[in-house]
């Protein structure tokens, strides 16, 4: 099989970096998106090298520069007294080391950059306000784009309507943590807030993260704690919507001035975190899964949009590498996943760290103020370093 057009279900980060990735390698694609207007919900987002890498790539980096803030470190400090426990250089020292930028923005920056670019691309088309519910996918897409493509894309996220055209392919599950989304002006935020970091505070049982959005003048703020399953498919899910209070006794425990934090929050979204396990992603004759759709993961290791981008990089170099399309399609597929794995497994890894308790908690204290900032980062050296193929 050779691939020479392709339908994309889904106009997000994954679909766009997706359709532009081909279109370099000269493959037509066709965007279907079911909003009537790409409108990326959200609030923050942090590119790491691996994945600004690849955006450079595409020519998009100067767009995002001009809107973006590259924070000077990565901050792990305790949310009992606010005092940083251990730091990762990144802005001059991510350019430096990693050979590309570390960058923050809001999620719509990212969206409106993509998406520009892609309805500027002759070989990009886009259908919006249409909703692909699985069935009988290859004559409904046929019908819309006019052509049956050679391989359709599910890029349509955690909530894949899709996936169960893949058999083995893993459904989304409940990982037991609740994510609270909200911003703070700069003019009215505390001013233990960092405008020069991305600053984790970890406690037991949970973990904020904060850091600045020049673009809303603002401050991202992610509270992320333990709490029940419930299921949404939005991003703008407000606290008695979802059947759930704001998660304040999660963070009982922790620094006063962080209680006064989220006293602060107007409205906070929640988001009940989902993933996906390791399932298949390729049915083995002409659909294929990326980015959330295919392995959703916790924002522990802050990779889900970097591992959307960074698919969508390797796919394009897959198929325009001259092989037969399904065998280039099922390397791909073992080799991303083996990359996946091993976000996955420091997700994990993480989560425990951050949200550890009692006596652990103290021994992480004591190992990560013995750490020297080098070592840290030359830790993540496999994660920032990485090229995917492009």
């Amino acid at each position: 099989m050779t691939v020479r057009t392709v339908a994309i279900v889904g106009a997000g980060m994954a679909g766009l970096t997706a359709a532009l990735c081909l279109a370099r390698k000269g493959i037509a694609s066709h965007l279907i998106e079911q909003a009537e207007r790409l409108e990326e919900v959200g609030a923050g987002l942090q590119i790491s090298p691996n994945a600004s890498r690849v955006l450079a790539t595409l020519g998009l980096l100067p767009a995002l520069e001009k809107r973006w803030t590259e924070p000077e470190r990565i901050v792990i400090a305790s949310g009992r007294s606010l005092k940083p426990l251990a730091h990762v250089p990144v802005g001059a020292d991510a350019r430096r080391r990693w050979h590309a930028p570390y960058g923050v923005l809001h999620r719509a920056t990212l969206q409106q950059v993509l998406f520009e670019a892609a309805s500027g691309n002759p070989l990009i088309g886009m259908t919006l306000g249409v909703r692909m519910e699985g069935y009988d996918r290859a004559a409904e897409i046929a019908d819309l784009i006019g052509v049956r493509p050679d391989l359709t894309i599910a890029a349509d996220g955690v909530w894949s309507t899709m996936r169960a055209g893949v058999p083995g392919a893993a459904n989304a599950r409940f990982s037991g943590n609740i994510a609270w989304r909200f911003t703070i002006p700069f003019a009215t935020a505390p001013r233990f807030l960092d405008p020069r970091a991305v600053t984790a505070f970890v406690g037991p049982s949970a973990h904020l993260v904060a850091y600045p959005l020049t673009e809303a003048d603002a401050f991202n703020i992610v509270a992320i704690h333990k709490g029940p399953a419930f299921i949404s498919h939005s991003w703008d899910v407000h606290a008695g919507e979802a059947g759930t209070a704001f998660g304040l006794d999660a963070f009982s425990g922790w620094n006063k001035d962080i209680a006064a934090l989220l006293a602060l929050a107007e409205k906070p979204l929640a988001w009940p975190l989902y993933e996906c396990g390791d399932g298949r992603w390729f049915d083995g004759k002409d659909l294929l899964l990326i980015g959330d759709a295919a392995h959703a993961t916790t924002p522990f290791a802050a990779q889900g949009a970097a591992m959307a981008i960074e698919d969508a990089a390797e796919l394009a170099q897959a198929l325009a590498g001259g092989a037969d399309a399904r065998t280039a399609l099922a390397g791909f597929e073992a080799r991303r996943r083996q990359r996946i794995g091993r976000v996955r497994a420091r997700a994990d890894f993480n989560r425990f760290a951050y949200h550890a308790r009692g006596p652990v908690a103290l021994v992480r204290d004591i190992v990560l103020g013995l750490r020297s900032a080098e070592s840290l980062a030359a830790d993540l050296d496999w994660l920032y370093g990485y090229r995917p193929d492009i």
